[in-house]
């Protein structure tokens, strides 16, 4: 058998677990949206090609996890199959050594990273600028949305909002009481049949409309015994208090500046709080995408250690594995950002750690060692239960 028939057919067995991996894991992150997503569409009669762009404005964030992740999954259970199947061996025993079998494992690292990267410095930065406006829009087009019926609501400020009754899908209120204290205005009561939400795309203002209806008011030069109430046909309240917000005035989020964009600002900015957020948040984007490289070096060893155990053996391993991984990563973040650590040493440090075991690792299985951590860690608690077995078996 070639060389290249070999690497071909490693290389499916790794992509195929991968590929399936990826969609599950995908899936089940956006299972913790989807269900407030549709009940915007269904109880609150949001248009659902707007949901749709919010999935695909969150969809970049969730691959930048879910890519890394079903790649050690894919190289796990794809080594451990061919460990159990005795492959390993048998390739072994053609004259292909570990570090040659590595060559595909590492092709798709390498694709797998290049992915990564185009999310987490260009793709990435865009959705998340994308989704906050996009559910801005949302938000000002069915401002009704965050309005419950027969409940005060004060969700603007100087503003307490009564309505009997609310139609989320017309955005059209019944019985409507409103207290206005806001300042620069006499303090005053508004009652009205019915109102609804207007909103102004260009300058993502919002208003509210009322119809049939009174304004009483106490004048604060009348006196104590002044009161005024002013009938209307249709009047206009001004949800945001005059406050035009233009799109490009709109502060950006770290999260949501392109690479330079993020650049520019940690020249500029003086205040060194500020500058370390931003300083953090570049790393970070430069930091994830070496991870599926990473995963090749630490799964592969890992892989074949798991013949034992199992599917289920090497599933479990996957997710231990990438769970320190992030942990770390965590935990290196917060240090740099609150820490007050350098930020371009401290965020590569998960990356150096695992890259050195994963050398060791690969080390030990190529010389045919089996690794004594990795069998208490897989035989210790099978031979505790056999143990507790037999304690309960003897008289």
């Amino acid at each position: 058998m070639s060389a290249y028939r070999v690497y071909r057919y490693i290389a499916r067995e790794v992509t195929v677990p991968a590929i399936l991996g990826l969609l599950i894991f995908t899936f089940v992150l956006l299972m913790g949206r989807i269900l407030k997503l549709v009940e915007m569409v269904i109880n609150k009669g949001v248009p659902f090609a707007d949901i749709a762009l919010l999935f695909a404005c969150l969809l970049p964030a969730f691959l930048v996890i879910t890519i890394p992740l079903a790649f050690l999954l894919g190289v796990l259970l794809g080594f451990g199959r061919l460990s159990g199947d005795s492959e390993i061996i048998a390739m072994k025993s053609s004259g292909i050594s570990l570090y040659q079998m590595m060559r595909p494992v590492l092709a798709i690292a390498f694709a797998a990273s290049l992915a990564t990267g185009a999310l987490t410095l260009f793709v990435e930065p865009v959705g998340n600028a994308a989704f906050r406006s996009q559910v801005f829009q949302i938000a000002s087009s069915r401002a009704s949305v965050g309005l419950l019926p027969q409940v005060f609501n004060d969700e603007f400020d100087g503003l307490v909002i009564y309505a009997q009754t609310i139609d989320d899908r017309s955005s059209t209120m019944g019985g409507v009481f409103i207290s206005d204290e806001r300042v620069g205005s006499s303090p005053s009561v508004i009652l009205a049949q019915r109102g609804r939400i207007i909103s102004d795309s260009q300058a993502l203002t919002l208003t509210m409309r009322l119809e049939n209806g009174a304004v009483h008011r106490q004048p604060k030069s009348g006196g104590q015994d002044a009161y005024q109430v002013i009938e209307f046909n249709t009047y206009d309240v001004n949800l945001n208090m005059g406050q035009e917000l233009e799109p490009t005035e709109r502060p950006k989020k770290p999260k949501e500046l392109t690479l330079g964009e993020l650049n520019q600002s940690i020249a500029k900015i003086d205040d060194p709080d500020q500058r370390r957020t931003l300083q953090v948040e570049l790393q970070k984007r430069l930091v994830l995408p070496f991870a599926p490289i990473i995963f090749a070096l630490v799964g592969v060893p890992l892989g074949i250690q798991t013949q034992r155990s199992g599917r289920g053996g090497g599933f479990a391993m996957g997710l231990v594995v990438f769970l320190g991984y992030y942990v770390m990563f965590s935990f290196a973040e917060t240090l740099a950002d609150e820490g007050g650590l350098p930020p371009a040493v401290t965020m590569w440090l998960p990356n150096l750690l695992f890259l050195t075991g994963g050398l060791y690792l690969l080390r030990q299985t190529a010389l045919e060692r089996r690794l004594r951590f990795f069998e208490l860690f897989t035989q210790g608690p099978i031979r505790l239960l056999r143990q507790l077995r037999i304690e309960r078996r003897r008289p």
